[in-house]
């Protein structure tokens, strides 16, 4: 398993693609909608961010499920930025979780308060300081 997570955005001539790279050896694209001037070549920040949040969600739910034997089949999250429009501060996220599988009331809510608990919730909902700085 890798140490700290390391993510590199470079952005050159296309207006708005951003290609990524991480510490793991992945790839892959973020841009802006064409509306906004982007070319819709991959998913855009915002979307990036809450994806991470689904995806984060998703796979704690089956790793305590398999951990704790439980019949856990599927899961799916849907995820919507500011549904209700941009708050004059901060942001809403809104999650929705479905679970497949013959679960017990029981554990359908432990699942739901494990996914608080996962860590892309804990970073979103904690403090969170950026440190930026130009190189030389």
């Amino acid at each position: 398993m890798s140490g700290t997570p390391r993510v590199e955005a470079v952005l050159q001539d296309t207006p708005y693609l951003v290609q990524l790279s991480d510490d793991l050896g992945h790839v892959w694209s973020a841009d802006e909608p064409v509306e906004v001037g982007g070319g819709n070549a991959g998913p855009s920040p915002e979307r990036l961010i809450i994806g991470s949040l689904g995806t984060c969600t998703a796979i704690t739910l089956k790793m305590v499920a398999t951990r704790r034997q439980w019949p856990l089949t599927g899961v799916r999250v849907e995820l919507r930025l500011n549904p209700a429009g941009k708050p004059e501060a901060g942001n809403d996220i809104e999650r929705l979780i479905h679970l497949d599988g013959e679960l017990s009331d029981e554990q359908r809510a432990q699942l739901l308060k494990i996914a608080n608990a996962c860590p892309m919730h804990k970073l979103l909902t904690g403090e969170v300081r950026i440190h930026t700085e130009l190189s030389a």
